[in-house]
């Protein structure tokens, strides 16, 4: 079914809007879901959220992809969750993530004062993510969006993970360069 008719069916209050979503991006929301909070019964948990927003906000949201709106929505949702679960350090394999991330992008959660710059910081990685190559921007897409580990994506590359850990890591310090160069304080 095309995602025109799984929104109008939405639209329509049909409860076969879930089902139909289901079969469609399931797999992919779970596999986005697994990758962050690691656990299959959380993420099982998180896409039933999924979808239980995307029947609350369809009416009147449209999303123009929406395969791209579930992925945020399961995504930010599975985020939720890990700092909540984090807090009772349940989940190692985030921190690793995020923790890559932290010399090159500021932390803008620890002041409120700090949302303009965030959009800021937002369209500025938007525009650098746009430059790189799209192996490049793939790679780091795949790792810090998609939350895959070095071994998934050494196989998905078909090169060895040590190469990806150094791809990565030379990434890393062009964005930390490029973010510099814009005057963002890191």
């Amino acid at each position: 079914m095309e995602d025109t008719q799984i929104i109008d069916l939405y639209f329509a209050r049909d409860e076969r809007a879930i089902e139909e979503t289901d079969a469609k991006y399931g797999r992919f929301c779970l596999t986005l879901a697994k990758n962050i909070l690691t656990l299959p019964s959380d993420a099982e948990e998180c896409v039933n959220d999924t979808y239980l927003h995307a029947w609350n906000a369809m009416p009147p949201e449209r999303p123009r992809l929406l395969k791209g709106w579930l992925g945020r929505v399961v995504r930010n949702l599975s985020l939720d969750r890990w700092r909540h679960a984090h807090a009772a350090k349940r989940y190692a394999g985030m921190d690793v993530l995020l923790s890559e991330l932290d010399d090159c992008v500021p932390d803008h959660n620890a002041d409120p004062a700090l949302a303009a710059e965030a959009a800021m910081l937002t369209e500025i990685l938007s525009r650098w993510l746009r430059a790189l190559p799209a192996a490049e921007r793939n790679l780091f897409l795949l790792r810090y969006w998609y939350g895959l580990a070095p071994k998934e994506l050494a196989a998905r590359f078909g090169t060895g993970a040590k190469q990806i850990t150094k791809r990565l890591y030379h990434l890393r310090q062009k964005l930390k360069a490029h973010l510099e160069a814009e005057g963002v304080i890191l």
